[in-house]
């Protein structure tokens, strides 16, 4: 019996995938190659003299020294922070943008994402510097190519030390070829008509059914300005994650109930009140794991609130990182308070739970439903952008 169990929900990921796929192979454009040059161009505009940093993470960064790491096969993500960024840089790219250098360091790995940076990095010629005295004031822009997010570090020492810069953790290949090949001016335009259409909501109604049961979630949004994240970093402390393409609003109130998927594949039911989840219920795996979470939600109250609701806008395909998967028209994150403090914001760490037909097949999303200007208007059904978000893009 549990044999069948697993096969079937194996079958389930496999026909959910293909499914999704085809309808993002409806309007997914074709990708030019990637181009480090036009990346950064767009991004951040640099001007003549500035300098790049790129920080790749190692588990023993003394690998650093002499590149040793690239005999490496299996360190995918250091591997193409330096063939497909530095060493670009540093062949002509580095003249092209006036930049006044660019330098390539190692740190330690943290083990966990947005956890604070330590103390040094190690350069290739094995000299070790302090990141807060010799790294960060002597650097305009930031590269964090990384193994672990290092969005959250990367803001709280940029507000610090005026710089900018980019996270672009959990790179592979797919998300080089496309994710980070579009011209982001493009994204920027793009994210902007579906953020004009979205803005000044009254609400958000997202259905979701999962085992034969249905569960939905309401959020008040307030007739607030929807906010965008589209990839442009031009003012001083200021830090994006590339890829990137997102509207994304703020709660004022939240009511009703949502399932959450847990990093071992346990689902629970999250149960919510005035914002805040109150009570997480078993739906399928670990007892345990859900036994945990409501120990936490009974001491803190930080955790279990909702923070954000994020739409992606992009028509790209899947590619197993979350970095850019979340950014995908069709999907969508809320973001919700964690108790551990780490890094930025300092009293708040943060959980996201992501929707997609690749990281939760198990949960089928009927509808996400927006009420703007005394009209519903339907944004997404069974993971399928509807034509509310395709029509402004000129796509069918």
């Amino acid at each position: 019996m549990v044999k069948m169990r697993f096969y079937l929900e194996v079958a389930i990921r496999i026909i959910t995938m293909q499914a999704c796929q085809v309808t993002q192979d409806k309007f997914i454009k074709e990708f030019p190659p990637f181009d480090v040059e036009r990346l950064l161009r767009a991004v951040f505009e640099p001007m003549r003299g500035e300098r790049v940093c790129i920080l790749i993470d190692l588990n023993k960064p003394e690998e650093v020294i002499e590149f040793a790491f690239l005999q490496n096969i299996d360190l995918h993500i250091p591997r193409k922070a330096y063939a497909s960024f530095y060493r670009e840089l540093r062949s002509g790219v580095m003249q092209h943008l006036g930049l006044g250098g660019c330098d390539f360091y190692a740190y330690a790995s943290t083990g966990g994402h947005d956890l604070d940076f330590p103390k040094t990095v190690t350069a290739p010629d094995g000299a070790m510097y302090q990141f807060e005295t010799e790294i960060f004031p002597c650097y305009e822009i930031f590269l964090a190519i990384t193994n672990f997010a290092a969005t959250a570090p990367l803001a709280a020492a940029a507000k610090r030390h005026g710089f900018r810069g980019a996270a672009m953790h959990g790179l592979n290949y797919e998300t080089l070829r496309t994710g980070l090949s579009v011209d982001y001016n493009e994204v920027s335009r793009e994210t902007e008509k579906i953020r004009k259409g979205l803005t000044h909501a009254d609400s958000l109604d997202i259905d979701f059914d999962i085992e034969n049961l249905h569960y939905s979630l309401h959020l008040d949004i307030g007739r607030q300005e929807a906010k965008k994240r589209d990839g442009l970093c031009r003012n001083e402390s200021e830090i994006v994650n590339l890829p990137a393409g997102e509207v994304y609003f703020i709660p004022t109130d939240a009511t009703g109930s949502f399932p959450i998927k847990f990093p071992d594949g346990t689902i629970g039911l999250c149960q919510v009140d005035q914002k805040r989840v109150h009570t997480v219920f078993l739906i399928q795996g670990n007892q345990d794991i859900v036994d945990e979470w409501q120990w936490k939600l009974d001491r803190n109250p930080i955790l279990g609130s909702l923070l954000e609701f994020s739409l992606g806008t992009q028509a790209l395909p899947f590619t197993g990182s979350d970095i850019q998967d979340e950014k995908i028209l069709g999907t969508f994150h809320l973001i919700m308070g964690k108790p551990e403090p780490i890094a930025y914001p300092r009293s708040t760490a943060l959980m996201d739970i992501f929707f997609s037909p690749a990281k939760t097949p198990e949960i089928t999303v009927k509808q996400v439903r927006m009420k703007r200007q005394g009209k519903a208007e339907i944004l997404v059904e069974n993971y399928d952008p509807a034509s509310y978000l395709t029509d402004p893009l000129g796509v069918r």
